[in-house]
């Protein structure tokens, strides 16, 4: 297995990771639960490390899921889990995010009992609290780190700014946004540059546009009814169809060079550069595999440039999340 480090003074990980957010929520209820597990467990003989969760996911289900698929396997895994996304109950659509510091002691508690760890290897704050400054969460996840629960640190979908000012209070090791080929605003507003200058690992999650780019999606009633991507701009009809041109674009150049559309998108996050470490969700054996060879495929100068050709940053239809949702991003 190819690895890379987490950050300038970080620990060596997968260069490819499990994101583990679909094995119980978003995309459909119905999971199969044997094979999520079948899953993690070939990710670990395969050297895949890197596992990514959050408690928001379920909510508190994916981190039980993972907690009872790795008894007796801690000592394989780099886990990764997250807080600041509160679901609403009520209303299984509505979010808030709390970044108060005794929300943050709150939620590693909660974490950790559903995982069955005494420490977690990463912890992410899921999105950034407007109300509360970044220096105070962050100070409370240093806090973490002295009582021995946390071992780095990370944030997701925050700014330039706020990962500076957070880095200033304690070292932060990772930045987790959404990145692929028809997701490039973090090339736009700096967060790329700004980790590799700050010694921060980038981990880019849905590299493979939430399974579009696999160009196994043919039309939006491919979803299960629950599918949380019948909801999403990119997803809706005329978007989606406009979308379908560019990965078949993608799907003709990856099956010139013998490759899969999926494995061309994934080579492409990981060729952007060496503090990349993108995390591809799945809950199936075949595409975690078919994923982990991504890591053997180099792309040439032309083929890079033909990928550039087909999916400028602008290229692609709709907003990659709700309106509402994109508020909370790159605070």
């Amino acid at each position: 297995m190819h690895t890379r480090p987490l950050g300038k003074n970080g620990p060596q990980v997968s260069a490819i990771g499990l994101g583990c957010m679909g094995m119980t929520d978003f995309y459909t209820t119905g999971s199969d639960t044997r094979e999520a597990v079948a899953t993690l467990h070939r990710a670990l003989e395969l050297g895949v490390n890197f596992l990514d969760t959050a408690d928001m996911y379920g909510p508190h289900t994916n981190e039980i899921l993972i907690g009872q698929a790795l008894r007796g396997k801690r000592d394989q895994v780099f886990l990764a889990s997250k807080f600041g996304i509160v679901r609403d109950p009520a209303n299984p659509k509505g979010r808030a995010v709390n970044g108060r510091p005794e929300y943050v002691r709150q939620s590693i508690d909660g974490s950790l009992k559903r995982l069955g760890v005494d420490t977690l290897d990463l912890y992410y704050q899921h999105r950034m609290d407007p109300e509360v400054p970044i220096e105070e969460t962050v100070g409370a996840m240093a806090d973490l780190v002295k009582a021995g629960k946390v071992r780095y640190l990370g944030l997701s979908e925050a700014s330039v700014a706020t990962l500076e000012r957070a880095h200033h209070v304690h070292p932060i090791s990772a930045l987790q946004s959404e990145y692929s080929l028809w997701s490039r605003d973090q090339e736009d507003n700096g967060c790329l540059a700004a980790c590799q200058r700050l010694g921060i690992a980038f981990v880019p999650y849905s590299p493979l546009g939430r399974g579009f780019l696999t160009g196994a999606l043919k039309s939006p009633e491919d979803f299960a009814a629950d599918d949380y991507r019948r909801s999403n701009p990119r997803f809706q009809a005329d978007n989606f169809a406009k979308n379908l041109q560019l990965v078949d674009q993608v799907k003709q150049l990856a099956a010139d060079k013998g490759v899969t559309a999926g494995q061309l998108a994934l080579a492409w996050v990981v060729a952007q550069g060496d503090h990349l470490i993108p995390i591809p969700g799945t809950k199936q054996r075949h595409y975690l595999e078919e994923n982990i060879a991504a890591l053997d495929i180099s792309l040439s100068a032309n083929e890079l440039d033909a990928l550039q050709t087909i999916f400028p940053p602008d290229a692609v239809a709709g907003l990659r999340y709700a309106e509402e949702n994109m508020k909370q991003l790159n605070r």
